[in-house]
């Protein structure tokens, strides 16, 4: 279902489920458990198979060349047909006698079946999400898709990317239909988004060969160095930049003016309010969001409450750092210290920001020389570093990583964003390539997709509490092995935790409490060392993707009280690398699944 991911990251099941029969699992044969659970799981590798084929942009992430000219669906009846789909999943699943099923499978099954329930419980709030918005909005995210999934490695591939620059003129009608159907329902972005998605919109129909330029539009840009890279004659070259050129002019252009026409007149009508309170039906909406996205019961202001606390506690342990520094000073003192003193910042030209990137890669290939401490099972993917695109980073987030093909024709990549490099400072260079690298992002998702013992379906599962938690743990456990030695880049580790913290208290202030964007902002100023420009676009952030950002200090919390629990309840039998392998190697978890297993864990050590 488009735009799932932004409306309710799927929340699994809590309890291992029993349904069907009541046969007892001791009365169940080896042989009939064998037979059922490899039934179960042929099951769930076609319908996976299914998912995949009805998404031609999936197929090209995984490296698939199939449907390499076509797009996803983005018409409105695209979400009756999912749903249709996913009652007809939840009908055979209900046959199930989990009592026949092995324990790899019984945990597929309670997996996928809560997958499922939560797709058809969720149909309710199909319009409640932003399809063009600043940080992941449409708009932006496929000429992206273009320019970073769509290889051209011969000339069926240049006359696919030119097909699909054709097919976003009706991908554009779709998303512009379904903007009209969410205003019918009240929910119009507010108007700062405009101008962020606006300007975006704008830049993607600039320069040749829409306009006499010096300069190529960016699609133009990437597809001719793409095609200039083939071993082909120039005069087949030129006739692919042709027809190219034509696909731009006759069809992206208009796709894009009439989606910038749409917004510019959707802007009249939209109001400063934030929170998706003034959603119809907002508040649930919002529980809801919240209960996916951590997978716990925490309310809005059980979360804001532990956001208060952690924000408390980490002012004090940076209190500690000025006294180990020498500053002399109010908390806001060195606040102020260490946003505007040049020697934390990269200077904001081409070299700082080369200077940047090369910083980046020797961190994360310091930190891999240290993982054979950390972790039995590491991942075969590479990872490169690069910076976000000029086109999309004025609006686009401070970092993010992006997954590798599967087949291993496209490394993970950790993106940095280098727009504002008053918002990236120094000091926090360690912990965010930890965070988006390696052992973060990198090493879970890549694990993930590599195992090949639990099914396709569970390889790509995204629980935000588990991902984003595990990001954010992976920043704190460099420091258990002696990195951070400088006490700024400590600081910085605290910060950008003390970012995660303040995270809870705005989210749920602008969504269950009315905060508005500009007392946002303030809070993050008030609280962090953090740019002006970065509290702004985080604010924003928590505005159209409400809940999403509450999932990383609630995630963190868990893992660091599973591994207490642990070592508590192990002492000498502890071992870090297998803990890492209980989280690690059953793909992403909803985070009371993931408690229980480490609860066996420690059960199957103490026998």
């Amino acid at each position: 279902m488009r735009f799932k991911k932004y409306i309710l990251p799927v929340l699994l099941g809590m309890t291992i489920i029993s349904c069907g029969t009541d046969q007892k699992d001791d009365e169940v044969s080896a042989e009939v458990r064998k037979s059922a659970s490899a039934e179960l799981n042929e099951y769930f590798a076609k319908e996976y198979q299914k998912d995949v084929e009805d998404v031609p942009e999936t197929q090209t992430r995984r490296g698939m060349k199939t449907n390499y000219d076509k797009w996803d669906d983005y018409s409105n009846l695209k979400y009756a047909e999912d749903l249709e789909k996913a009652k007809k999943r939840l009908e055979y699943l209900e046959k199930i006698d989990t009592n026949t099923l092995d324990e790899e499978t019984k945990l597929s099954f309670q997996l996928y079946k809560r997958q499922v329930e939560n797709e058809i419980d969720d149909y309710e709030y199909r319009f409640y999400s932003y399809p063009i918005e600043q940080m992941h909005g449409l708009h932006a995210e496929l000429p992206a898709f273009l320019i970073n999934m769509h290889k051209i490695d011969s000339v069926a591939d240049a006359r696919a990317y030119i097909s699909r620059l054709v097919g976003l003129e009706k991908v554009m009608a779709d998303i512009i239909e379904q903007l009209k159907l969410r205003e019918q329902n009240g929910i119009i972005p507010p108007k700062f988004v405009f101008e962020r998605t606006l300007d975006a919109s704008r830049n993607l129909i600039k320069g040749k060969p829409f306009a006499k330029s010096m300069e190529s539009s960016t699609l133009m840009e990437d597809f001719s160095s793409k095609v200039d890279k083939l071993m082909i004659p120039e005069g087949e070259k030129t006739k692919l930049k042709n027809e190219a050129e034509k696909a731009l002019v006759d069809h992206l252009k208009p796709a894009y003016e009439g989606l910038i026409d749409f917004l510019e007149n959707q802007e009249k009508r939209a109001t400063e309010e934030a929170g998706v309170w003034k959603f119809p039906k907002g508040d649930e909406f919002y529980n809801i969001t919240l209960k996916r996205v951590t997978t716990t019961n925490l309310s809005p202001d059980e979360i804001h409450e532990i956001g208060l606390k952690e924000v408390a506690r980490i002012h004090g342990e940076m209190e500690k750092i000025m006294e180990e520094v020498g500053f002399e000073g109010s908390l806001q003192d060195f606040f102020e210290f260490m946003k505007n003193d040049r020697q934390f910042y990269y200077e904001d030209t081409e070299e700082g920001k080369a200077a940047y990137l090369k910083k980046a890669k020797q961190i994360i290939n310091n930190m891999e020389q240290m993982l054979p401490e950390l972790f039995n099972t590491r991942p075969e993917a590479d990872i490169v570093v690069k910076a976000v695109e000029p086109f999309r980073e004025k609006s686009a987030g401070k970092a993010f990583y992006q997954q590798p093909a599967i087949d291993g024709s496209r490394p993970g990549t950790y993106y940095a964003n280098l727009y504002d490099m008053a918002a990236m400072p120094k000091y926090e260079m360690e912990a965010l390539a930890y965070h988006e690298g390696i052992p973060g992002h990198h090493m879970q998702i890549a694990i993930a997709q590599e195992l090949d013992s639990i099914p396709e379906f569970r390889k790509f599962s995204f629980f935000t509490a588990y991902v984003e938690g595990w990001g954010l743990y992976s920043e704190y456990v460099p420091k258990e092995i002696g990195f951070y030695k400088d006490p700024y880049s400590d600081f910085g580790r605290l910060s950008m935790e003390l970012w995660r913290s303040c995270r809870l208290v705005v989210d749920t202030g602008i969504h269950a409490k009315k905060w508005t964007r500009q007392e946002g902002i303030d809070y993050y100023k008030e609280n962090t060392p953090a740019a002006e420009s970065a509290c702004v676009k985080m604010v924003e952030r928590h505005i159209v993707m409400p809940g999403q950002a509450t999932a990383y200090k609630i995630g963190m919390n868990k893992i660091l009280e599973l591994r207490e629990k642990a070592k508590t309840r192990l002492g000498e039998k502890f071992d870090i690398r297998q803990f890492h392998d209980v989280i690690l190697t059953d793909g992403a978890l909803p985070l009371t699944i993931l408690e229980s297993r480490v609860d066996s864990w420690i059960k199957s050590k103490n026998r």
